[in-house]
């Protein structure tokens, strides 16, 4: 059963309920990402591909209390849930990724959240494997930076707007590419069928390609997707490829459990 409580503890959050403010946001924000990891098997595609049929006091159980975490579907959503039981001011947000977009032909991919403090905008983001931002970033035309990196929101001809970000030495790259359009859980349907064929096609696959996991330290991210691995610390990146399966599968435990060797990090 979903509780807000038990929730808040999870993420290591001490002490009454917190108030609806960006501070508090903020600490939320970076906390869910550290305690609870981005992980596809976790309750993912391999799950049936639910995405706007969820039950969520089941994925909190499994999600959040287990710390198995889960995928943008789960993790924002029930963080959503949290902070409107808290009294934020939230709505769901739909982006897309190159990757996304080539999948599965749909700008409504990614499921992420938009929140008003004071007046002001944030976007809000614990679903995502990474890298990407830790703490809230403000709805406006100025370079952000948070541990290292630089965030921007650029707009385009088309009214979307391109979340981009860049670490020291990078150049900017787009995280994802959204539409500041209020969503709808049922706006997710056509994605969730289009996903289910891939998924069915995909099916068998155990090469570790399949593989996309993600977790937050102190300042930075460590992400696993297929064989490539990258962390990002204080803006510095760091990527290689996997190609020992027992180192494979180590990272892939170390990442889920929060458990990575200082080793994994550098």
């Amino acid at each position: 059963m979903f509780d807000v409580d038990a929730y808040l503890r999870r993420i290591g959050w001490s002490g009454p309920r917190p108030r609806p403010d960006l501070d508090t946001l903020r600490t939320l924000h970076k906390r869910h990402l550290m305690a609870l990891p981005y992980n596809v098997a976790g309750q993912g595609f391999d799950q049936g591909v639910n995405l706007v049929d969820v039950d969520e006091d089941e994925v909190f159980r499994t999600g959040v209390m287990e710390g198995l975490g889960g995928t943008c579907f789960q993790l924002n959503r029930l963080f959503h849930r949290l902070l409107s039981a808290l009294g934020y001011e939230v709505t769901l947000l739909a982006a897309s990724t190159a990757e996304g977009r080539e999948n599965f032909g749909t700008e409504i991919e990614h499921m992420f959240i938009r929140a008003v403090v004071d007046g002001e905008e944030w976007l809000v983001d614990v679903g995502y494997p990474g890298p990407s931002y830790l703490e809230p970033l403000r709805v406006g035309d100025e370079v952000q930076a948070q541990y290292g990196c630089q965030y921007r929101l650029v707009h385009k001809d088309d009214g979307a707007i391109a979340l981009q970000r860049r670490g020291r030495v990078t150049r900017w790259g787009t995280v994802y590419t959204f539409r500041p359009q209020p969503r709808q859980w049922h706006d997710w349907k056509d994605l969730e069928d289009r996903a289910r064929a891939h998924h069915a096609t995909a099916a068998g696959d155990d090469d570790g390609q399949g593989t996309l996991c993600g977790r937050t330290f102190d300042n930075g991210q460590a992400v696993l997707k297929g064989h490539r691995y990258l962390v990002v610390r204080d803006g510095r990146e760091r990527v290689r490829t996997v190609v020992d399966e027992d180192e494979h599968r180590r990272l892939v435990a170390a990442i889920l459990s929060g458990d990575l060797d200082p080793g994994d990090l550098t």
